[in-house]
């Protein structure tokens, strides 16, 4: 497994956030990965397995999530107050731009981030989301989002999680189920938990409530960068329909890849994710030797 540091950045309220930092090089843009809803920078190591070393790799964790700390004030567990914390990290490390790999809430936030300072972005992966999305999944991440659950071992944890996303991961073997729980599971002393504040359901479900405006402004500000669409085959969240009017929108910039036999989200192991992050690399490289 490739090797990190951990480092950490306060955002604006003095919240200790976390990151990983896989080394590389700092004659080109760095890999910026941002998590899901729920999620951790475990999410990414199979990024940072193929590409860390030829480019450096920093896996965030946002904030209530993983090793970063939790907001008192859970209302902050907004897009907006994400994106102000990667603006800062970014100036804390003096990086002007770097390659966005955005799975889920984390394509929101590159899209949000986007529409107010757009050339921090070299290159966009945009991970099983768009501007607009499937009320089916909304309805299914709301049903056990923010839930305390502890299980009392990984055998158990295992079963459970397999038993409840075996539809969105029909192909999956015990390695892959094995893998997807310890990212997302971590030890205490209470038994294996989720690693993330529970609060964040509450806005979840506050801002899910109703029918969901469409954002095509807030893609379209990727215009002119080289975009990576990726969707999962049995994707409840982002469908058909609107990735393809993705590429549309966008033209040549974009290119979208489905991920055969996953829903939401790929979980970046899989040889067409990994081919098409490849493509994009190289489309973001070209760009800057112009």
């Amino acid at each position: 497994m490739a090797s990190w540091t951990d480092r950490f950045w306060y955002s604006e309220e003095g919240l200790r956030l976390h990151y990983r930092d896989y080394a590389g090089p700092l004659d080109k843009p760095p890999i910026l990965c941002i998590p899901g809803l729920t999620r951790n920078a475990r999410d990414f190591e199979p990024v940072a397995e193929r590409y860390a070393g030829e480019w450096r790799v920093i896996c965030i964790e946002l904030r209530g999530r993983g090793e970063s700390a939790h907001d008192p004030d859970p209302s902050r567990y907004t897009p907006h107050y994400y994106v102000a914390d990667l603006l800062k990290l970014l100036d804390q490390l003096g990086i002007a731009d770097a390659v966005f790999l955005g799975t889920s809430l984390g394509g929101i936030c590159t899209m949000l981030l986007a529409s107010t300072d757009a050339d921090r972005i070299a290159g966009a992966m945009l991970n099983d989301i768009g501007p607009e999305i499937d009320q089916a999944g909304i309805d299914r991440i709301g049903g056990y989002v923010g839930r305390e659950v502890a299980f009392a071992s990984w055998g158990q944890a295992i079963a459970v999680l397999t038993e409840r996303n075996r539809e969105m991961f029909p192909k999956w073997g015990a390695g892959e189920w094995d893998r997807f729980a310890r990212r997302i599971l971590h030890e205490t002393d209470e038994g294996i938990r989720f690693q993330y504040d529970t609060r964040i359901a509450d806005n979840y479900r506050a801002a899910t409530e109703g029918p969901q405006g469409a954002n095509w402004n807030l893609y379209e500000c990727l215009t002119g960068r080289p975009v990576l669409i990726l969707k999962g085959g049995l994707s409840d969240l982002l469908s058909d329909e609107v990735a393809e009017r993705m590429v549309e929108r966008l033209h040549d910039d974009a290119e979208l890849v489905v991920v055969p036999d996953v829903g939401h989200t790929p979980n970046l192991e899989e040889p067409e994710a990994l081919a098409a992050i490849d493509r994009l690399l190289e489309r973001v490289m070209a760009r800057q030797e112009d």
